[in-house]
C-alpha cells in the first residue's frame, strides 16, 4: 500500500493551491468526506457495542471500549472557544468563517434525513461525481455489515492522511487572513492532536482486535483499504480539476 500512500501525500492538488479560494473549493468537495466519516464512525459504533433497548453486552468489552472513545473525541469534540461540537461541525464553522459554499453539504443532508436516500440527495443537491463515488464506496463498505473491513479503511484509509505541504499552504494563507481561516487551522490542529495521534492508535487497535490472527480477514481488509485509498485518490482529481477550472476562467 505503500504507493498510494505516497500518491496521497505528493498530489498534484496541493501543487494548485495557492489562496483563499482554492481552499474553499477544496473544503466543499473535502466536506463530504469528512460527513462519511462520521458516518463510518458510527457504523461501527453501531456494529460493536449495543446501541438499542433492551441492552445487552455486545462482542468484546475491548473493542466496545476503543470504538466509544473515538467517538467521544469525533462527536463531541470542542472548538477553540471550548463548545461541545463533532468534528463535522467544526469542519462547517470554518466553510463559514472562510466563505466556502455550504449550500450543497446542506442540501446533501437535509434531504437525505428526509428520505434516506443516498442517490436521491446527491441528485437535489449537486453533489459532483468524484465527491459522489467516494460516499458510495464508503456506504458500500457500510452496507457490507463486515465490521473488520469497515475498521480497516478507517484506520488505514482515512486517518493521518494530510500532508505537511498543505499544512504549510494553510498557515500561509493564515499569515496574510488569519481572520478568514483561523476556524480551519484550528480543526486542521485537532486533527492531528487526536485522530492523527490518539485516535489512530485506538482505531489501529481495534482493526488488530477484529481480524484477529485470521489471514483471509486481513487479506480481506488490505484489498478494501487499497480500494479506500485509489477511492481518496479520485476525489483529490476532481478537486484538482475544479481548481484548475476555475483558475481558467478568472
Amino acid at each position: 500500500m505503500g504507493i498510494f500512500f505516497k500518491s496521497l501525500n505528493s498530489f498534484k492538488v496541493y501543487s494548485v493551491m495557492n489562496d483563499l479560494d482554492d481552499l474553499k473549493i477544496f473544503m466543499q468537495y473535502h466536506v463530504f468526506a469528512v460527513w462519511d466519516f462520521m458516518s463510518l464512525l458510527k457504523a461501527l459504533q453501531n456494529n460493536l457495542t449495543c446501541t438499542s433497548v433492551p441492552w445487552f453486552p455486545k462482542g468484546s468489552a475491548d473493542t466496545r471500549y476503543l470504538i466509544n472513545e473515538i467517538v467521544v473525541g469525533e462527536e463531541s469534540d470542542v472548538d477553540s472557544f471550548g463548545n461541545r461540537k463533532s468534528h463535522f461541525e467544526l469542519y462547517l464553522d470554518a466553510m463559514h468563517q472562510c466563505g466556502a459554499d455550504t449550500a450543497q453539504i446542506e442540501k446533501f443532508v437535509n434531504v437525505l434525513q428526509q428520505n434516506g436516500d443516498l442517490k436521491t440527495a446527491f441528485l437535489i443537491s449537486g453533489t459532483p461525481e468524484a465527491t459522489r463515488k467516494f460516499v458510495d464506496f464508503t456506504f458500500d463498505i457500510i452496507g457490507s455489515n463486515k465490521d473488520y473491513l469497515q475498521a480497516a479503511i478507517f484506520t488505514f484509509g482515512r486517518e493521518d492522511l494530510i500532508p505537511g505541504m498543505f499544512h504549510a499552504i494553510i498557515n500561509d494563507i493564515h499569515e496574510s487572513l488569519p481572520e478568514r481561516v483561523s476556524n480551519f487551522k484550528y480543526y486542521l490542529e485537532r486533527h492531528i492532536e487526536v485522530d492523527g495521534d490518539h485516535h489512530s492508535h485506538l482505531a489501529l487497535e481495534m482493526t488488530a482486535n477484529l481480524c484477529g490472527d485470521k489471514e483471509a480477514l486481513w487479506q480481506e481488509a488490505e484489498e478494501a483499504t487499497i480500494q479506500s485509498l485509489q477511492k481518496r485518490i479520485e476525489l483529490w482529481d476532481g478537486v484538482y480539476n475544479a481548481i484548475v477550472s476555475q483558475k481558467v476562467l478568472a
